[in-house]
């Protein structure tokens, strides 16, 4: 393609007259702009760097610091107290003038009130005590904690706290076994829990000790003590295939489509990305933070480190373990469409391309007419299958020639785009539609996603969209945070003419997007068929089911004085006991982000609280009885939960007790047994960021969410009402959807039988715009 041609900077012919050589005008100058936008990056950064190393002071304070040494040295008084004499004596050459040496001791002044500083707030953020104090009640020790406002600064970067957070602490072990216990209680008989009480015991007299003692060691030496095994054993580590076992998906607005133009929705929202990117380098976002509802005015920051990798990165296959590799920088985006993968570049002249440039350059992908290569229409299919396969095919077909440039060109993109030709989405009461999104996005056709891309977008035929993200770079609510800015900025700040077009202008210069090339073999192509076999069984055996309570929110639970996420985790105990006969390990995932480099820990949601209240409730005890019981069982999930993010979980600890024991070449009954038990429902929570939706005006714009699959073969999935398991052992989603339904009702009428009058879904719901 003559859009190939313009990507090289010069030719050159040998012939008997001599080297004929061409340069490329264009291509030089795209060169150079690079080069230039690269270097202004690494400034932005040192920049950055500076600003962030001295937060919480400023630049500026250091002026005032000199100027006040200096003129209180004007007035002949020495406020070093004879440092400033001192300093010639042990500096390796003179500085006579006492000027200079008052300059220096101001600036050693300014970096020791730095640092006191930043102990100051490192030590004011590891006290998580004010979790724990009940609503209307203030310990004098949280009143004087409250200063943390005083040293957090003002417009902070978005890594400025990260030098100051605390380190996860390691809990005590004989904690963790015992909060271990009280976890299985409710799932064992009593000759089961006699086992595990007695395997506990051994384990924290004998080998958990010595396995402690390494941890400890290893907590003050790393920065965090879980999170870089967590992220090599739970990820990378790995071989079964991460489409639908550990990627994760999110979905467009639920009752509004912006415009129905595929390559119009596309335009918009990757401007959108590269802008939020452009933040991120320039750490403008502001740090996620923590507000904590009973100290007003007060915000706790939570680690920022996993957006660094969240451009520029793809999970990178390996035999044996896959690894993360991330680029500095990258100037455009991978498309797929019909078969066919294209390199779009994003910058021209220096600039970012506009919405409606980016418009028309995907609308050239979606009118070329040419066919895949051979071997090339289900090569993703290689990214969705099992990762030794995919490993070993990468290394003996793509690592050398064309098909490792065409590989490198998508595996350094900033992000993979999947332009699909079927329509998704629409009318929230179809659940078949809403179902059928929701899988899409979690899986497609198995090959028309790059999974290991850090996150891919899709983009469907109606103007829908959506995204596949990678779970080993970050969790998320960190691309949640991306998700919800580029919604966002679409609607409220870029979007749409009359006709459903980006709006602006193109420039008619601008070079067409770049065709990759693949040589595929025959024996590779096998190997894609084989891996897309895999693929194609994994996603059939998922249930998806998605639909959207809308007869009460949490405004209600909370005028019952219950905790909305306890309320939630509540009815899924009520309902899968409905369902199932029976209660199970619950899986809850809580983060960690308190602390530096943190993730995510497990709470463990069924406890013998919410056992004894599911009991009381289905044996038909008195209301009192148990709305009593619904009260302690809340308190107690709340209490879980704020130990979960302090650090005092359980699973994590326990976690990387049995990496130790790994490296140590030890057995152990205790964590053998621990770490294979099954969690048959798995739930998680997708925080909405308030502060970019106005949901007042435009109630309308509200997202379906997203979910993950399930992590076991009879695991239940909760993530927004959105119920995903495995089709073989269990019934299907839609039922336990509906008894999910059933158990809000009842619970919301156990507690405020006056608000438990349900209200039709149609009168609740806004005025709404309908798709177009």
């Amino acid at each position: 393609m003559a859009e190939a041609h313009q990507a090289v900077a010069f030719q050159f012919t040998v012939s008997p007259d001599g080297i004929d050589l061409h340069l490329s005008h264009q291509a030089l100058t795209e060169i150079y702009l690079s080069g230039v936008r690269s270097w202004k990056k690494r400034v932005i950064g040192l920049k950055n760097s500076v600003v962030t190393g001295v937060y919480p002071a400023s630049l500026s304070s250091w002026l005032f610091v000199v100027i006040a040494i200096l003129a209180t040295m004007y007035t002949r008084s020495d406020p070093s107290m004879g440092l400033i004499a001192k300093i010639q004596e042990h500096l390796p050459c003179a500085v006579p003038d006492a000027w200079c040496r008052a300059v220096l001791f101001s600036t050693m002044l300014w970096l020791l009130l730095i640092f006191t500083m930043r102990m100051c707030l490192k030590q004011l953020l590891s006290y998580h005590r004010w979790m724990f104090e009940k609503h209307g009640k203030m310990s004098n020790t949280t009143k004087v904690w409250a200063l943390v406002r005083i040293f957090s600064g003002r417009k902070p970067l978005l890594y400025s706290y990260q030098g100051s957070l605390p380190n996860l602490p390691v809990p005590l072990i004989k904690d963790t076994v015992n909060r271990h216990l009280e976890s299985v209680r409710p799932l064992m008989d009593d000759t089961e829990y006699e086992r595990m009480t007695s395997l506990s015991e051994d384990f924290e007299s004998g080998l958990g000790k010595r396995l402690q003692w390494y941890l400890k060691l290893k907590a003050l030496w790393a920065t965090n003590y879980v999170s870089d095994w967590w992220e090599e054993y739970v990820y990378l580590r790995g071989r079964s295939p991460i489409m639908v076992n550990s990627n994760y998906y999110g979905m467009d607005f639920m009752y509004v489509t912006p415009t129905p133009i595929q390559a119009a929705r596309a335009g918009n929202s990757i401007h959108a990305y590269f802008l939020y990117r452009r933040k991120l380098n320039k750490e403008e976002l502001k740090p996620v933070s923590f507000p904590p509802t009973r100290i007003p005015g007060t915000v706790i920051p939570l680690c920022s480190a996993q957006c660094e990798r969240m451009f520029n990165t793809t999970r990178i296959p390996g035999e044996e373990t896959d690894t993360v590799q991330h680029w500095q920088d990258s100037d455009y985006i991978a498309v797929y469409h019909r078969g066919r993968y294209f390199r779009l570049r994003m910058y021209h002249a220096g600039r970012l391309l506009s919405p409606r440039e980016i418009e028309s350059q995907i609308q050239k992908i979606l009118d070329d007419p040419s066919p895949p290569s051979k071997g090339e229409a289900k090569l993703g299919a290689l990214t969705a299958g099992d990762r030794i396969p995919w490993a070993k095919a990468r290394a003996k077909y793509f690592s050398s020639g064309v098909n490792k440039r065409s590989l490198d060109f998508i595996e350094k993109a900033a992000f993979f785009v999947t332009l699909d030709d079927d329509e998704q989405g629409g009318v929230a009461d179809d659940p078949t539609r809403i179902d059928s999104y929701a899988k899409s996005l979690l899986h497609g056709k198995c090959y028309d996603r790059w999974f290991d891309k850090s996150f891919s977008v899709v983009y469907f035929k109606n103007g829908k969209m959506g995204l596949n993200g990678e779970h080993s770079w970050a969790d998320a609510p960190v691309l949640s945070h991306a998700w919800q800015y580029v919604l966002t900025t679409d609607c409220f700040q870029l979007g749409y003419n009359a006709e459903g077009h980006c709006k602006g202008e193109v420039d008619s210069s601008l070079p067409g997007p770049q065709k990759l090339n693949w040589e595929i073999p025959p024996e590779c192509e096998e190997q894609i068929s084989g891996s897309l076999a895999v693929a194609q069984a994994l996603a059939d055996d998922v249930d998806v089911h998605v639909f959207s309570f809308e007869e009460f929110g949490k405004g209600k639970i909370k005028k019952c004085r219950v905790s909305p996420d306890a309320f939630i985790q509540l009815t899924l105990q009520l309902a899968h006991y409905r369902n199932q006969g029976r209660f199970c390990l619950t899986y809850e995932a809580s983060m960690t982000r308190l602390f530096k480099e943190g993730r995510t820990e497990t709470v463990r949601s069924c406890t013998n609280e919410s056992c004894a209240f599911v009991r009381a409730l289905e044996g038909g005890e008195d209301a009192d009885v148990c709305r009593r019981l619904f009260h302690e069982a809340s308190e107690k999930h709340q209490q879980l939960y704020r130990m979960a993010m302090t650090g005092a979980g359980i699973d994590r600890h326990l976690f990387c007790l049995y990496v130790v024991s790994k490296y140590l070449q030890v057995e152990s009954p205790f964590l053998k047994e621990v770490l294979s038990e099954p969690w048959r429902l798995s739930t998680s929570q997708t925080p909405l960021q308030v502060e970019m939706f106005d949901l007042v005006n435009h109630p309308e714009y509200v997202s379906c969410g997203g979910g993950f699959g399930p992590v076991s073969a009879s695991d239940i999935v909760y993530i927004n009402l959105h119920i995903l398991h495995s089709t073989s052992p269990l019934q299907d989603a839609n039922t336990f959807g509906g008894e999910i339904r059933k158990a809000l009702r009842d619970l919301l009428q156990l507690l405020s039988p006056e608000q438990a009058e349900p209200r039709k879904a149609a009168a609740q719901r806004p005025e709404l715009k309908k798709d177009l």
